[in-house]
């Protein structure tokens, strides 16, 4: 048809010439509307490719056939197999089941002996740090959703102080000025000047058009990339230099009959104010740096750092449910089959962003921030821990996972930790607090390790499930997931955790493990001189007491003799 209407005369040449050049111009320019589009091509590709080919053989078996039987026939098998496709793929989920195998058949993964130990303790649950800085910035302005992040050495809650999404203008026409850098260790945290750090951002995750940070990044992608790689969070941290820039994780998929989403790399977005020039970069060939999983090593502060996308680690860590074997998680087996526990209330689930300590593990495995996952049965009543799995937030292609079943441990899993510190503090009121976000502690108590979950207690708005208050210095609460005990701690003396621990388990620990007395303070000169002092005083009473005793006994026995 085009063909025809080209060879009609030079008006028609022109015409073609002209739609054809707007046709490839909103296909370069548009890259980021349409790209969803390739995804889902790429996502479902052996499964489009298998649909379209049973339905042209159906349709030519159609057109053959000459009998009104086999017609009918033949549309009754087509309708059949893709209701059957869509019932057993889609509504019992076994094309995600699949995708599943797929990742576990493709993960590099590591069993381990002994747990890390955990440093640098985080005290406030996200929610509760996105709470407390959306009460600090100003009408006009929102919050980035917080991560956790290395920055010059500590680990902070890092986000952006964005124009906010209600006023539309303002995402058209304004930057991103500030960033919110907050200590994660701290019982203190402060959203005031100190922690406002000035830095701009032309694009950001709340900003309009070609200036959001999930269309400057597709545009940047190659065609190649546009049919398998995908935008994910954004992170805000410093570079080697140490100027702030934005690191957008980039989910690559891989596999042609079951894709399976992981780890892409990352796109570099440094800081700059908006221009004519940086308009033109960004509606033509995007906005940011690529950098390779393979290229990261060149980058130091991408290094033990938290970058990897949560919706890839949940995969990694959801598919160690076949490690019974294939078969294993189907309805009638489930014989070691595992889930990720859902978080109630819209609190932040797993994975929960930990520093781990792999010092004493030697295994290779670096200190820094990892995803963990605490792993439970299928069953909604199972509650224990079944495995830890520890992935690095740097997206090493590495799965560390520690197998607490197989040992028979008996810990109770994140589950069943809110009851069990709802039991413990019953004048509280349960109705409007709840315990939130148990992360692992483990440390060395004891004369062994030892592993607990640490919970904060939030109040959480009637009306708006999402709104935590987060109080400056809020109740902490250890949980032993091995004793079920529940250690009350102060937030403001992280120091003091295991020695108030072990004042409340000693007992319970010695009479079950036969273990030896620890925490023992060394006393000083002047104690101990206080002690020898004491003890001559003590004994020089206890010996005036006898001799008196003697001397009455001398008194009665002469009384008696003269009698």
């Amino acid at each position: 048809m085009i063909k025809n209407y080209w060879n009609k005369g030079a008006k028609q040449k022109k015409r073609v010439l002209f739609f054809c050049l707007i046709l490839i111009g909103l296909l370069f320019f548009l890259r980021d509307d349409y790209q969803p589009a390739l995804l889902f091509f790429r996502k479902y590709i052996f499964i489009i490719f298998f649909c379209f080919l049973m339905l042209f053989l159906g349709v030519r078996s159609f057109r053959k056939s000459t009998g009104v039987i086999k017609k009918i026939g033949i549309l009754f098998v087509l309708t059949l197999f893709f209701g059957a496709l869509y019932f057993v793929g889609f509504y019992y989920n076994m094309y995600d089941y699949m995708k599943t195998y797929s990742a576990f058949n493709n993960l590099n993964r590591f069993e381990i002996v002994e747990l890390p130990l955990t440093q640098n303790e985080r005290i406030q649950p996200l929610r509760n740090i996105y709470s407390m800085a959306n009460e600090s910035v100003a009408e006009t302005k929102d919050v980035s959703l917080p991560h956790l992040v290395r920055v010059d050495g500590s680990n902070q809650w890092t986000m952006a102080i964005q124009p906010t999404e209600k006023y539309v203008w303002q995402g058209i026409k304004d930057n991103i000025e500030e960033v919110f850098s907050v200590s994660s260790t701290t019982p203190f945290p402060r959203f005031s000047s100190e922690n406002r750090i000035p830095v701009t951002f032309s694009i950001g995750e709340s900003l309009k058009f070609s200036r959001n940070t999930y269309n400057a990044v597709v545009q940047r992608l190659n065609p190649w990339m546009l049919f398998n790689y995908e935008p994910s969070e954004t992170f805000y941290m410093k570079n080697d230099s140490g100027a702030w820039v934005q690191v957008v994780s980039l989910i690559k998929w891989k596999g042609f009959f079951f894709p399976y989403p992981s780890f892409g790399g990352v796109m570099l977005v440094e800081n700059g104010e908006h221009s004519f020039g940086d308009y033109l970069e960004r509606i033509t060939i995007g906005k940011g740096t690529y950098i390779s999983p393979e290229e990261m090593k060149n980058y130091d502060f991408l290094n033990r750092q938290n970058i990897l996308s949560e919706k890839v680690s949940r995969l990694q860590a959801e598919s160690l449910k076949f490690l019974g074997g294939f078969s294993d998680p189907l309805p009638w087996n489930m014989k070691s089959a595992v889930k990720i526990p859902i978080a109630p209330k819209d609190q932040n689930g797993q994975p929960y962003v930990t520093d781990f300590d792999f010092s004493d593990t030697k295994i290779g495995a670096y200190s820094g921030l990892y995803h963990w996952f605490g792993l439970e049965p299928i069953g909604d009543e199972r509650t224990s821990l079944s495995y830890s799995v520890i992935i690095p937030a740097d997206g090493t292609n590495k799965v560390y996972y520690y197998d607490h079943a197989s040992k028979k441990e008996g810990y109770a899993g994140v589950s069943a930790m809110p009851l069990k510190v709802k039991e413990s503090k019953k004048e509280y009121d349960w109705s409007s607090n709840t315990p939130v976000e148990f992360r692992p502690y483990i440390k060395n108590i004891a004369g062994r390790k030892r592993m607990f979950f640490l919970g904060t207690v939030s109040t959480i708005s009637s009306t708006n499930p999402e709104q935590f208050d987060g109080s400056a210095t809020p109740d902490l609460a250890l949980v032993d997931s091995e004793y079920r005990d529940v250690v009350w701690i102060n937030a403001k003396k992280p120091s003091s955790w295991n020695e108030e621990i072990y004042n409340q388990l000693n007992e319970a620990w010695r009479s079950s493990e036969h273990i030896n007395i620890y925490f023992e303070k060394e006393k000083t000169v002047l104690e101990k001189n206080r002690q020898i002092l004491d003890s001559i005083q003590l004994l020089s009473a206890q010996q005036k007491k006898i001799q008196d005793i003697q001397r009455l006994q001398k008194q009665i026995d002469s009384i008696k003799i003269n009698q």
